[in-house]
């Protein structure tokens, strides 16, 4: 009797501790929307290589203990094309393209994390465009994870490739004349939840 007492005694204080010292646990990171983007390549009439950006919002569920746990989930603008050419611009915004009045947003969100490396990994999920949802992986790079010195906030950067083809997303238009094959380039910096309660820093550029 006198050793389940102790040893329930013994229970509670354990519980006690653990939750004065919680576990690293997973932690939301904000994609950064300034330095976060997707930069696309399609072939032009076999003669060239037509680019185009978008900038991303997001936020990463980074598990530096077990980064197979960590998640994305990201969301595109699609009619804030970059192309450098306002009116091809307008036309890839139009209904022969991504049709941005019906489809305004691209989405993916992560399923799986296999890492391939110390750094790298294969990233799973879905992304949903022009409406039509495929199964894609991304092929990733962890840059660098340290405190960026201009606004003094924890950051994680990352490098992520893909291919795809835009007819399996329903855009079809000027097939095959217009490259079928999209290469994927994404940039993204995301920032640590700050913890601090000094937002100043977070404003700064």
């Amino acid at each position: 009797m006198i050793i389940t007492v102790l040893f329930r005694q013994l229970l509670v204080l354990m519980i006690a501790l653990l939750a004065c010292f919680p576990l690293h646990a997973a932690e939301k990171w904000t994609l950064d929307n300034q330095h976060s983007y997707v930069l696309w390549r399609i072939k032009h009439l076999g003669f060239s290589t037509q680019t185009g950006k978008w900038y991303v919002n997001g936020f990463v569920i980074l598990d530096k203990e077990n980064p197979e746990n960590s998640k994305v989930e990201a969301t595109i603008d699609v009619a804030r094309f970059i192309t450098g050419i306002p009116e091809l611009d307008k036309h890839l915004q139009g209904q022969l393209f991504f049709d941005v009045k019906r489809y305004p947003t691209a989405i993916f969100v992560s399923d799986k994390v296999e890492m391939t490396g110390k750094n790298s990994a294969n990233v799973h999920g879905i992304l949903t465009v022009h409406g039509v949802s495929k199964p894609i992986t991304l092929a990733v790079t962890l840059n660098k994870i340290g405190k960026n010195p201009i606004n003094d906030r924890m950051t994680a950067g990352f490098v992520a490739t893909t291919e795809l083809k835009r007819s399996d997303f329903g855009i079809k238009t000027l097939l095959p004349d217009l490259g079928d094959d999209v290469s994927i380039e994404i940039g993204a910096e995301a920032y640590q939840p700050d913890t601090s309660g000094d937002h100043n820093a977070s404003q700064k550029q």
